[in-house]
């Protein structure tokens, strides 16, 4: 039996080690200022739904940006967006914390801010998380998520408590002005950070075709596909737990912000337990029994938070709920990036975190109008009734299982001499590769070619097709389209070590006695005599 990697090995890095606890303080601070603006929001304003909102705002921008935010991540330098995200968030909390101070505040307008926070942190979270890989060995990148989210759950377990505390006594702006503080010690860890990424001899992606980019190898996954399905059902129903908190601290078992900084902390306690068995439940569970696990041990104690008169078995379920909500979704976001290549891992994060937060957003507005109609309760048990449902989801839509999957760009691929002299925007660019295979081989061919086919419209070709000569029924041919000579070339330098498998396959099918053989052709557009005279610019000039 292999020796067991300790749940710890990523701090050998000193990189993580330091970046890590810098991001202590920053989540220290998030946590006291979220405690801060929802029970602000119960002083100012007499709508339930609105103290829903508070959770929604700040979800919401996750939802809408990550996509974009995630684009910037596999195009740009993700330690320059990540201090360009931190200093826009310490902006937006100082204006917060003024605003609060000289009690300009309404209720709009404090959904205004936590909305720019979450524009801050929808910016950054897409380059933190793939940078986790720029960071570790591929060996730590499980270990390396459990601890972020361990150390998100150890703040969790203090701030909130502490939000509470400093809310109590000293009002919602001193919570704001910890925030702000808070930012600094990441900034600065970042900005010592010096990462060494790989050199890129081609033109950077337009932001429009980087986001189709990531659409596309994501639809072609379709285990990626079963964990942002999953992740976004069970945001949709385990917000309800957080989003409706202040109102079980303040309604259902009559406290006050201490009360729900308390509860909010329970919920924390419960997720560093769930961080740290994690591991150990890999060991003998599979993915899909642990989601399960976690679904329905977040259904039971929302469904206690519910009917629950004291604190103390809210408490009580809320360690629970805590432990499954890390469970779950730390195990969704370390398969994503196990199934993703580097180049565009943050794309890949950015699509889970959208659906997963555009439920969180749509599941809070949801409950949160539930218990404005029929009360907190009423809207905790309804979601309980949904996170069952979650649960059997997965008879259908199982998770997949981590895989060991070498993603590392293969690297096989030398640009050809060309007789040509194209330009990198030439195109369009249609390739196609001869092959002869004998009959007996065929079934096993196109099984195989079904797969080749997936692969390359993922990295992004176009147009594919495979055709059989009438003339030479062993002579097959596969043919697809790139829009430029830059993208065909991108396209091959996507290929990974997992995808050579298929390759290697399809060789040992083909009877020729030289390798399959490929013709490399652009597009061009034929012009009538009489319309030679109006196009004088040349047209093989993309």
């Amino acid at each position: 039996m292999p020796d067991r990697i300790s749940p710890l090995a990523p701090f050998r890095h000193e990189t993580f080690r330091t970046i890590w606890i810098a991001n202590l303080s920053s989540n220290f601070g998030s946590l006291i200022q979220a405690v801060g603006a929802a029970w602000m929001m119960t002083t100012i304003s007499s709508s339930v739904d609105m103290v829903a909102l508070v959770q929604a705002s700040t979800a919401l921008p996750i939802m809408l940006f990550s996509l974009i935010s995630g684009a910037l991540a596999d195009n740009f330098n993700r330690r320059a967006v990540m201090i360009v995200a931190q200093t826009f968030m310490v902006v937006i909390s100082v204006l917060l914390t003024v605003f609060a101070y000289l009690g300009l505040i309404t209720p709009w307008l404090l959904l205004a801010f936590t909305f720019l926070l979450g524009c801050g942190t929808a910016l950054n979270n897409p380059s933190w998380q793939a940078s986790v890989g720029d960071m570790v060995p591929r060996d730590d990148l499980p270990g390396a998520v459990a601890l972020n989210s361990m150390g998100f759950n150890i703040t969790r377990s203090v701030g909130p408590a502490v939000g509470g505390v400093i809310v109590a006594a000293a009002g919602a702006a001193a919570a704001f002005a910890v925030n702000a503080v808070s930012y600094f010690p990441i900034i600065f860890a970042l900005m010592r950070w010096q990462p060494k990424y790989p050199p890129n001899t081609l033109p950077r992606e337009t932001m429009g075709r980087a986001i189709s980019a990531g659409l596309r190898y994501v639809a072609m996954s379709p285990n990626i596909g079963k964990v942002i399905f999953r992740g976004f059902i069970f945001g949709f129903s385990a917000s309800a737990v957080l989003a409706l908190l202040p109102l079980v601290a303040r309604d259902l078992v009559g406290g006050g912000p201490l009360v729900y900084g308390v509860m909010l902390g329970s919920f924390g306690i419960g997720a560093i337990g769930g961080a740290l068995l994690s591991a150990r439940l890999r060991e003998f569970l599979s993915s899909e029994a642990i989601v399960r696990i976690a679904f329905a041990g977040f259904a039971v104690s929302s469904a206690i938070a519910a009917v629950s008169p004291s604190a103390w078995p809210t408490n009580a379920a809320l360690l629970a709920a805590g432990a499954c909500w890390v469970l779950a979704l730390s195990l969704f976001n370390v398969t994503v990036q196990l199934s993703t290549p580097r180049w565009v891992v943050g794309r890949a994060l950015s699509l889970y975190q959208t659906t997963t937060f555009g439920g969180i957003a749509a599941g809070s507005w949801l409950w949160g109008v539930m218990a404005g109609e029929y009360g907190a309760d009423k809207a905790l048990l309804a979601s309980s009734v949904i996170m069952l449902a979650g649960a059997a989801i997965g008879l259908r839509y199982a998770l997949p299982e981590f895989k060991t999957l070498n993603l590392d760009p293969l690297n096989r691929f030398s640009e050809p001499l060309l007789a040509l002299d194209l330009k990198p925007r030439s195109g369009p660019i249609v390739i196609m590769i001869d092959y002869i295979i004998a009959e007996e081989d065929v079934p096993e061919f196109l099984s195989v070619m079904a797969e080749r086919r997936r692969v390359r419209i993922r990295d992004g070709a176009g147009h594919w097709a495979l055709m059989r000569d009438l003339e030479n029924p062993e002579v097959w041919t596969e043919s697809y389209h790139t829009p430029t000579w830059v993208e065909y070339v991108r396209h091959n330098q996507r290929r990974t070590h997992a995808d050579a498998e298929i390759w290697d396959r399809i060789r040992k099918l083909h009877r020729g006695e030289d390798n399959p053989r490929v013709h490399r052709m652009v597009e061009r557009q034929t012009i009538v005599p009489h319309d030679i005279e109006a196009h004088k610019t040349p047209i093989d000039m993309a």
